[in-house]
């Protein structure tokens, strides 16, 4: 240890109480959790694990998860978001060291203007590094490239039995492969190495297809895969079995000359009335959606930030759900039973319960980087719908029933109710991931999904 003591930390200890209202995270995190630890350096990390019992840590990053990945109720939490140093960055080959609490939005604020972007981003910058690591994230280029792991080369990772342990291809290779996607339960990683991608700008040359059925989509899609890095599809929740969405696709573009100024989008000040959301106004609100960009197909030059993150550009987007909130249900589909997805999209069309953010995305054949990662051949889907109690949980257990049937998988950072069996149908090597585990470390999903104290 440095100077900077274990007992210059900030720590907190707090009675543990559920969340009954819209919190911010910070207010959050000290209610639902028996400890918050706040490092400042990394050399700090080692004496909170060394004091710590078992089972009883999780590394936090800026809390994207929409279930309880990231959550540790009743026990301990490391917010890694004062890590965010960048170290090092190599501008020959596009090679970036940081801390693993550098949002991606850092990277690219820094990186971007110097001609590098992100190899593989989500659907947010609001994201850290680690949590990408963490959960193996993946983004519109998959087919090509595959997730986010596939992009790390080497990791330090803070182990309570080992200290600071390198992880990389030559070195403790298992370890890093069960880091990848490994949910934050291997440890704490300090800092890793990532290969950035050489762009001209922050522009996207950008094409913009309406298609009316399935097979419509599957055309679009392998049509696209030679020509475009980018796909990925709206899909309107409400039109049944006659699926119907606007296919987006694109490239990085040549340097336009135009000037890109970045936005600041408006913000949803308080929790919209729940009543507001409801079947009518959704299916008005896709139908308006799907006539606008059928009208607009074609080819067209756009920013970055349009392209990769439009909800980012929606401050608080999630208080439009209203303070119930709402589940995000993303599985992934095997090609072979396709099927499966017209009768998900159909049950949620006649459940009343669409969503107005449905997406399709196919995935490549790009083998996984992490033993418990997510994305793997055939079609995922992802939609948000407002919580309304027990109708909302019993249509989820309905897809739920689809998804196992078909040999298809959740995705554990977008869950919050996932049963025992499904996570064992959907990750069925998962007993080969526990001899990795930290001995200090655990999660509220970790215990929900396989039994663990």
């Amino acid at each position: 240890m440095s100077g900077r003591s274990a007992t210059a930390l900030r720590k907190r200890t707090v009675s543990v109480a559920p969340a009954t209202r819209v919190l911010s995270w910070g207010r959050y995190l000290k209610t639902a959790h028996a400890n918050v630890y706040r490092p400042a350096w990394n050399d700090q990390v080692g004496a909170i694990l060394e004091s710590a019992a078992p089972d009883s840590l999780l590394p936090f990053g800026l809390g994207r998860s929409y279930g309880d990945s990231c959550l540790n109720a009743g026990r301990g939490i490391i917010d890694c978001r004062r890590l965010n140093r960048i170290l090092g960055f190599d501008e020959s080959t596009g090679m970036l060291r940081c801390e693993s609490g550098t949002s991606l939005s850092d990277i690219i604020d820094v990186f971007l203007p110097k001609g590098w972007f992100l190899p593989v981003t989500p659907g947010t910058r609001f994201v850290t590094v680690g949590g990408a690591i963490a959960n193996d994230v993946h983004g519109k280029n998959h087919h090509c490239v595959g997730a986010f792991g596939a992009h790390v080369r080497q990791i330090g990772l803070h182990r309570s039995s080992d200290g600071l342990v390198t992880c990389g291809a030559n070195e403790n290779a298992d370890m890093l492969r069960a880091t990848i996607g490994g949910l934050g339960l291997t440890g704490v990683i300090a800092w890793a190495d990532i290969q950035l991608k050489q762009v001209a700008g922050p522009w996207i040359d950008a094409d913009l297809v309406p298609f009316e059925s399935l097979s419509s989509f599957l055309d679009l899609s392998r049509e696209s895969d030679g020509r475009f890095e980018y796909t990925v599809a709206w899909i309107d929740c409400f039109a049944g079995k006659n699926l119907r969405g606007i296919f987006f696709r694109g490239n990085h573009a040549a340097d336009s000359g135009k000037e890109f100024r970045p936005r600041r989008g408006l913000k949803v000040p308080f929790a919209l009335p729940s009543w507001l959301l409801n079947r009518y106004s959704v299916k008005a609100f896709n139908t308006a959606y799907y006539k606008l960009h059928a009208s607009r197909k074609g080819a067209a030059v756009e920013d970055y930030e349009s392209f990769f993150y439009p909800l980012d550009s929606i401050r608080q987007w999630n208080l439009l759900y209203g303070k119930q909130g709402f589940l995000q249900y993303q599985c992934v589909i095997p090609e072979a039973n396709l099927g499966a997805i017209e009768e998900l999209v159909d049950r949620i069309a006649r459940s009343g319960m669409g969503s107005f953010l449905g997406v399709l995305k196919q995935f490549g054949s790009a083998p996984s980087a992490g033993m418990l990662s997510f994305p793997r051949p055939g079609l995922t889907i992802a939609l948000d719908v407002a919580m309304r109690g027990e109708r909302t949980l019993k249509l989820m257990q309905s897809l739920d029933d689809i998804v196992e049937q078909s040999g298809g998988a959740l995705y554990p950072a977008k869950d919050a109710r996932m049963s025992p069996a499904l996570f064992e149908a959907s990750f069925p090597h998962w007993r080969s991931f526990v001899p990795y585990i930290d001995s200090k470390m655990s999660s509220s999903f970790w215990r929900r999904v396989t039994g663990a104290q």
